[in-house]
């Protein structure tokens, strides 16, 4: 009995290699094209293609620098400038909107009537409002409406309200930042928190009960049981929301924060550099996506349950 081969148009395997280099030859094809049309764009500008600018006094101001900067400095300090603005807002939104998120989502399961309703409204409001509405309302309505400076409103005789910010003990923030951050974790944390609370109703009723039978009071019954269980299904969307977080941020141009956008918009009428610096732009929000991508990746293998 012959094994007999069937003919490479036939085979599965084939195809899947084959459609693999079709696409690829297909997709250098398309840059090509497009590489060549802008290629003869900017030389019928009599604009050579180059980041040769970043090294070129910026000539402008920054509102917020956490580290030195000068208008006589270059366009490249002036965009670090502004990345760390960025990573600023990120970083601190990103932990204050799983505060708020997770908060809100384990409160919606309440048994108590008033904090559900609470919670509800808290969600339903700040998830179906836009969210550059939400941060023109935060700056323009509420910090712009505090005192002037020198009539600060103190809390606790700690924090500090004012035109010019919130002070707190051991550093400042202006009323830029604030806004840019309130904004963007009150209204994160509303999806995050219907993320929670789905990821907690998903976990089977019986391990509710079964905890519950071993004496746990509630609050352990969701910090050591429930929760963990419901990470497997609430990380994944977390994820895009971290990710919808991190890119919402270049709405701060709309209140005047100095972020990478900001300050990379300013470098852009200064110098007439369209692509570079667009290219620059989404060079910076794609390694920043990646690296959450990454970073949550590896927490949510490690909640996973292994298999034997």
């Amino acid at each position: 009995m012959t094994n007999s081969q069937p003919p490479l148009w036939r085979d599965s395997r084939f195809w899947r290699i084959a459609g693999q280099f079709i696409a690829v030859v297909l997709a250098a094809i398309v840059v090509t094209i497009l590489w060549s049309n802008l290629s003869r764009n900017l030389q019928q500008l009599g604009i050579q293609f180059g980041f040769g600018f970043l090294q070129q006094q910026a000539s402008f101001d920054i509102g917020e620098t956490p580290i030195s900067y000068q208008p006589t400095d270059t366009y490249s300090r002036a965009l670090w400038v502004g990345l760390i603005n960025s990573l600023r807002v990120a970083v601190v939104g990103i932990v204050l909107t799983t505060i708020v998120g997770v908060t809100a989502g384990v409160a919606r399961l309440s048994d108590n009537w008033l904090v559900r309703k609470i919670t509800t409204v808290y969600v339903e409001v700040f998830r179906n409002t836009p969210l550059l509405l939400q941060l023109l309302f935060w700056y323009f309505a509420v910090f712009l409406g505090f005192p002037r400076a020198e009539n600060k409103a103190s809390l606790w005789g700690i924090v500090y309200f004012s035109q010019n910010g919130v002070e707190l003990p051991w550093f400042t923030l202006s009323p830029e930042f604030s806004a840019l951050l309130l904004g963007l974790t009150f209204y994160t944390g509303a999806f995050i928190a219907e993320i929670v609370r789905g990821g907690i109703q998903s976990v089977p009723r019986g391990q509710w009960e079964a905890a519950r039978s071993l004496g746990l009071k509630p609050g352990l019954v969701m910090r050591l049981v429930i929760l963990p269980q419901a990470l497997r299904v609430i990380i994944p969307p977390l994820t895009s929301q971290y990710l919808n977080l991190t890119k919402n941020s270049s709405l701060a141009i709309a209140i005047g924060y100095p972020d990478v956008y900001f300050v990379a918009s300013t470098t852009f009428n200064q110098t007439g550099r369209a692509v570079e610096v667009m290219l620059l732009i989404m060079l910076t929000y794609l390694i920043l996506s990646l690296t959450i991508s990454v970073v949550m990746n590896l927490f949510n293998r490690a909640v996973q349950i292994q298999e034997r």
